[in-house]
């Protein structure tokens, strides 16, 4: 590999210059195996921030992190594989029912998840608060289990794009995240590297999204699907709403227990509809569309996948889920129509509640949370539930309702509401 020093790459981004490939491939390298120091990447990654890199840099850069380690296979399995990311919200459930939905249609669903941190939930801290149930899997029992169940949520083993792993990590500290092309190489790294032959995206736009407007998340949809296209993964990005929280719920177990009113044929609208949406998407993309995706969530069809799946990562899905010791109520303050409901002030109060962390070393509780009586759009009437609060440790109530202060509206209107699939990005 051609000889470079960090200088030479940090003044030729710091001086809005392209990045030659060889540049990229040696910087990637040459960090994770420790070479370049971590001041020196969190440099260059404030330069990519504030210079941003185009097409070619960022599909480089992509391969640069997926070459840092294993690449996974799934070709030895009997059917397609498609999966799903979702660049995370409250409330966002939405693996749960969705993976188990779509294995009824013959697509093995590898969900490779991961822990939540600060106010987005995580996928597996949700599925953990099932007792019994293991989040960590071999790739021989995750391809035994795709082959077997057809679904599998687990922890990406370490092996996958080490790179990112470090850089993720630098970039929470140095004030480098938002940077575009860095999530969506953090993003699309694992992806590729995961080896699925379709990718759908989630890109959350909101309130309660990393991405605020609209026009960033549009941005970021695009950079990712070009990214998947030009490695040959058939990617499609969903933009989604996220200014309201997801469902009626906010935590871990009564996340879970939602997601098992989905699949028992109810649930929320809003969280049927987007599974229902993301699994037509993840069936086209592994070339199985045009099925009636509905109709497995009434039949029980993806209710069965769901309890085989459960059950063959150790989980009893008739235990009882935990729940919370202590709960407190928030009451409508007038007769009126609930206009809004922040989905950053609910995620941060059940964070606070003790459904997250702030450290990725603490604890989650798995009753905490947040469990919403109306949503916006729905009439209240003055005294009545709007909030339940749950959790173990009464002492954080005090600073769970601080965070929804001023976190909802009750008007004399109904609201104009955005649809839950704002765009689709092909």
């Amino acid at each position: 590999m051609s000889q470079h020093d960090a200088v030479e790459i940090i003044s030729t981004k710091r001086d809005r210059g392209e990045l030659s490939d060889s540049q990229i491939d040696w910087v990637i390298d040459a960090y994770t195996r420790g070479e370049v120091a971590d001041e020196q990447m969190s440099s260059l990654a404030m330069a990519i921030l504030l210079n941003g890199m185009n097409r070619r840099e960022i599909a480089r850069w992509t391969a640069a992190m997926i070459a840092s380690g294993e690449r996974m296979d799934f070709s030895s399995l009997t059917n397609p594989t498609s999966d799903k990311h979702s660049t995370g919200g409250v409330g966002d459930k939405i693996t749960l029912p969705l993976a188990p939905l779509v294995a009824v249609f013959d697509v093995a669903v590898p969900q490779l998840s991961g822990r939540g941190l600060g106010h987005t939930g995580g996928t597996l801290d949700k599925l953990e608060s099932i007792p019994g149930w293991d989040a960590s899997l071999s790739n021989e029992q995750m391809l035994r289990q795709l082959e077997e169940v057809g679904a599998v949520i687990c922890a990406a083993g370490s092996g996958l794009a080490p790179a990112d792993k470090k850089l993720y990590a630098l970039r929470d500290v140095t004030g480098t995240v938002e940077a575009i092309p860095l999530i969506a190489s953090s993003i699309m790294s694992k992806k590729i590297a995961e080896g699925t032959g379709s990718l759908v995206l989630d890109v959350k736009c909101g309130t309660g999204a990393f991405m605020k407007t609209e026009d960033d998340a549009r941005e970021l949809a695009r950079t990712m699907v070009d990214l998947g296209t030009d490695a040959g993964v058939h990617t499609v990005a969903l933009m989604t709403e996220m200014s309201t929280p997801l469902g009626l719920t906010a935590g871990n177990a009564i996340e879970v227990r939602e997601s098992v009113e989905v699949l028992a044929g109810g649930g929320p609208k809003d969280v049927v509809e987007l599974t229902v949406r993301l699994a037509e998407e993840m069936l086209e993309g592994a070339g199985r569309g045009g099925q009636d995706v509905a109709a497995a969530l009434h039949d029980g069809r993806a209710m069965d996948v769901w309890r085989a799946m459960i059950s063959a990562q150790g989980g009893d899905p008739d235990a009882e889920l935990p729940v919370a010791k202590e709960s407190e109520t928030i009451v409508a303050e007038r007769d009126g129509v609930l206009t809004r409901l922040d989905a950053m002030a609910v995620g941060v109060a059940a964070w606070r509640l003790g459904a997250g962390r702030a450290r990725k070393e603490d604890p989650v509780q798995a009753g905490a949370g947040v469990e919403m009586h109306a949503k916006p759009g729905d009439t209240v009437r003055k005294g009545e539930p709007l909030m339940t609060l749950l959790t173990d440790t009464p002492e954080r109530f005090e600073r769970a309702r601080a965070a929804l202060d001023g976190g909802w509206d009750i008007g004399d209107t109904a609201p104009e509401l955005r649809p839950v699939v704002i765009d689709t990005i092909r």
